[in-house]
């Protein structure tokens, strides 16, 4: 699906044509949780659960880059 980049107010945004919404079981006011992706990025439905494990996989991976680092170069 291609998306075009617009204005909001003094931002920038993507309208969700209202077929992805339904698809999706979104509707306005939703909150989306936005995961980077080496080529991309994946755009989901917020789920608290999943934040907070996102959450400590972050910590984990700032805290020891050092042996994870290590451990993928060998």
């Amino acid at each position: 699906m291609k998306l075009k980049i617009t204005t909001v107010g003094n931002s920038a945004g993507v309208v969700l044509p209202k077929e992805l919404l339904a698809r999706l079981r979104l509707d306005k006011g939703d909150t989306l949780y936005v995961t980077e992706l080496p080529d991309g990025v994946k755009l989901q439905a917020y789920d608290p659960a999943f934040a907070a494990q996102m959450d400590v996989a972050e910590r984990i991976m700032r805290e020891d880059r050092d042996l994870l680092r290590r451990l993928a170069d060998s």
